[in-house]
């Protein structure tokens, strides 16, 4: 039989995963734009506000409903330090000046979304999931083969989840309307790039697949 990544989801073996969805980048009171002016806010970041609250919530919403509808475990990952100085966060984090300290407001997933009390929600302090939390450990232990994966930032955070899990030998399926970045260019060539890596579905879709499951 021929290798594939077009493999339908078995919910037994599959996870959704949310990246960064959380009131640091995803809020308009978020720690991320707190320095920014309201006339420089607009101009760079009212495409994103505008697309996230009329379009891409709803569809995590959806995604979030038909996962706990079919029992697939669903995970989430937030930037938040282990401490409250960051002092342990990545070289880059800590040039680029992303802080989220820990217990943090900030650190918390959007109330849109908010996990369940028995869904996982780990911190992490690197731009990948697969680096700086032990994720690869807890998806085996669940025998998670099959990843599903929306959020923020498509080329930047999202990418990386794909790339790495990809390495590590999951089969990732990424929901394109599911995940969002500063820029429909942007986030349109990262669809192109990343879609050598995983199946690529629309938040339609992927619910149809597992109302057929």
């Amino acid at each position: 039989m021929a290798l594939t990544r077009n493999v339908r989801l078995d919910p037994a073996k599959s996870a959704l995963l949310f990246i960064d969805v959380q009131n640091f980048s995803a809020h308009r009171k978020g720690a991320e734009f707190c320095d920014i002016s309201k006339t420089s806010f607009t101009k760079q970041y009212g495409w994103y506000f505008d697309q996230l609250e009329t379009r891409v919530i709803p569809c995590m919403q959806s995604l979030q409903s038909a996962c706990r509808r079919a029992r697939i475990e669903i995970m989430y990952t937030t930037i938040e330090s282990l401490t409250l100085d960051g002092r342990e966060r990545s070289l880059d984090y800590k040039i680029t000046g992303f802080h989220v300290p820990k217990g943090s407001w900030d650190g918390r997933v959007i109330d849109e979304i908010a996990p369940h009390d028995d869904e996982i929600v780990l911190s992490k302090g690197s731009s990948s999931v697969f680096v700086s939390t032990n994720i690869d450990y807890i998806l085996r232990n669940l025998g998670v083969k099959q990843l599903v994966i929306s959020g923020l930032i498509t080329d930047q955070c999202v990418e990386s989840a794909i790339r790495d899990a990809c390495d590590l030998g999951y089969l990732v399926t990424q929901v394109s309307d599911a995940c969002l970045t500063y820029t429909s260019e942007r986030h349109e060539n990262s669809l192109s790039t990343i879609g050598g890596y995983c199946r690529q579905l629309t938040t339609k879709e992927l619910i149809q697949e597992i109302g057929a499951l």
